[in-house]
């Protein structure tokens, strides 16, 4: 019985060493994603300014990084770097560490399935990076055509379809009015941050999330729609997106907002890394 019990004290004490390194990986991860994100506008704003670079998504930044002087080298630290950020999110998705439902279990399911559909895009995204790394070179595009396709071939595929862009017209929302509200600051240890970058997340932050709750909101309407007309071609990522704002009235403007949005986004999820409360465990 005695060896028993110290067989479980020791797994806990083991398992309490590895949460904080599990913490430190998620902190680089959000770093990572924001990298990412910046780079994204980066190119966006090229666009809408036409100065070069165009709209694209993940895996056709990846690419373009593929092609650059030392881009292999960033490809790896994005790779390694969003690894982390995928464990956090499965960590989040799995165990809810920080009690996002407050209470609410209905809300604190829809977070945490948020978290588990993250967690498969970032865990692709981190894939790509290392493989385009690994390789020298990558092939760009068709990746939300390949996962509608793939779904409509299952029983049930356009309710399926259909779900995943619930889901993320519902993330889309809950990311803009959570910028609109202000209310993710409560996702940092503000006592530890001095005004300066108290203001530079909170602004950054604001802007940032706004732009991508309305993004994530386009392409959550285009895979409702592709499950509507059961065609894998209406589906499309955020270089669909972002040249659908493109499109619009005064769009090469309303781009480069986006763009700019995009750009404070990878600020803001930078800064987060550095300063996120992140409450599973100890000595966070």
């Amino acid at each position: 019985m005695a060896d028993k019990q110290e067989a479980k004290q020791k797994a806990k004490e083991t398992k309490e060493e590895t949460k904080p390194w599990i913490r430190r990986f998620g902190r680089i991860g959000y770093m990572s994603q924001g990298i990412v994100y910046a780079l994204i506008g980066v190119l966006a704003l090229l666009a809408a300014l036409h100065v070069g670079g165009d709209t694209t998504d993940t895996g056709g930044m990846l690419q373009k990084l593929a092609g650059m002087p030392f881009g292999n080298v960033l490809l790896w630290l994005i790779g390694i770097g969003l690894i982390g950020y995928v464990c956090w999110d499965a960590i989040l998705a799995i165990k809810d560490p920080n009690k996002e439902g407050n209470g609410n279990r209905t809300k604190g399911i829809i977070i945490r399935i948020g978290y588990g559909v993250s967690t498969v895009i970032y865990a692709s995204i981190a894939f790509n990076a290392l493989r385009f790394a690994a390789t020298n070179q990558g092939s760009g595009g068709g990746s939300e055509q390949s996962l509608t396709a793939k779904l409509l071939t299952y029983p049930f595929g356009q309710w399926l379809v259909a779900a995943v862009g619930l889901i993320i017209i519902g993330y889309g929302i809950y990311e803009f009015f959570s910028g609109v509200s202000g209310s993710f600051m409560n996702r940092f240890k503000t006592a530890e941050m001095n005004k300066h970058e108290k203001r530079a997340a909170r602004q950054a932050g604001r802007i940032g999330l706004i732009s991508r709750g309305i993004v994530f909101g386009i392409v959550g309407f285009f895979f409702v729609l592709t499950a509507i007309q059961s065609d894998p071609d209406e589906a499309k990522g955020l270089d669909g997106a972002l040249a659908e704002v493109s499109q619009q009235p005064y769009g090469r403007w309303l781009l480069a907002i986006v763009s700019v949005g995009f750009i404070l986004f990878g600020v803001y999820s930078i800064i987060r890394g550095r300063y996120e409360s992140m409450s599973f465990g100890k000595n966070a």
